[in-house]
């Protein structure tokens, strides 16, 4: 028996029900399709961890051997977990670093008091509280007082695609830590000597969090401010530091997307 027409068609009559069924079975059908692509497509991106103040570790005191440049790192005696070492960035409890405290006391092995601020693999140590950042009172073994910070690696020259941030905001101490709605905190972040981050879209030795500093492996310069909070692309030599990368970026090559 032949299939009886379902008529035909016009915009301001009511549709058809041959026609609605089929237009349903369409959309949902290209719905589908849709959150298919999206879920394999996100499960093909690294998830950079969500930035956070890590309050329920409570207030930490940490020794190790305090270095200056780029921004103040310290460098922490190898350990089970850390058996090659470990670097930590400082930053200060306002919208400012420790640097002159680095000043006085880089190079010596020092105590440092802070909470965490973490974001994926970074790790930074906002200072303050009862110790702060002072020369260690703490009973040391020789070995100890003795300790040398493993040399610096380098990785090569890498040209990368990212957004300078300030450390401390995206670990977790302000949300958005990240985009032009941040630019102006960055900025002013950065300029009082909370350590820039380099966010990259791509990984280097399994990391896409660099400590950021200028190609001669100092601070950034001023005109950094022009590029932060943007899509950019730069090139510049990356090192390794136990398990921080840090990249010294030439803004001679910076281009924004």
């Amino acid at each position: 028996m032949a299939q009886q027409d379902p008529g035909f068609f016009v915009a301001y009559l009511k549709m058809p029900r041959a026609y609605a069924r089929f237009a349903l079975a369409s959309a949902l059908g290209f719905l589908a399709l849709l959150a298919g692509l999206s879920l394999a497509i996100s499960a093909r991106v690294p998830d950079p961890g969500g930035g956070f103040f890590d309050g329920k570790s409570g207030y930490q005191t940490l020794v190790g051997v305090l270095e200056e440049k780029p921004y103040p790192v310290l460098r922490l005696l190898p350990d089970a977990e850390f058996p090659e070492g470990r670097a930590l960035m400082l930053s200060g409890t306002r919208k400012e670093g420790v640097m002159v405290e680095a000043m006085e006391l880089r190079g010596q092995i020092v105590e440092v008091g802070g909470f965490y601020l973490r974001r994926g693999t970074m790790d930074m140590i906002n200072v303050g509280g009862k110790v702060g950042v002072r020369a260690s009172e703490a009973e040391l073994s020789d070995d100890q007082r003795s300790f040398t910070p493993a040399a610096t690696e380098s990785l090569g020259r890498w040209r990368l695609v990212g957004e300078i941030c300030d450390g401390k905001c995206l670990g977790g101490a302000m949300r958005p830590g990240t985009g032009l709605s941040h630019k102006a905190c960055a900025n002013l972040c950065i300029t009082g000597g909370v350590p820039p981050v380099f966010v990259s879209t791509g990984a280097v030795a399994g990391s896409k969090f660099f400590l950021l500093g200028d190609a001669e492996g100092g601070p950034l310069p001023d005109r950094f401010r022009d590029f932060s909070a943007l899509r950019i692309q730069v090139e510049g030599e990356v090192e390794r530091r136990d398990d921080l990368l840090v990249f010294k970026v030439d803004l001679d090559s910076a281009e924004i997307l």
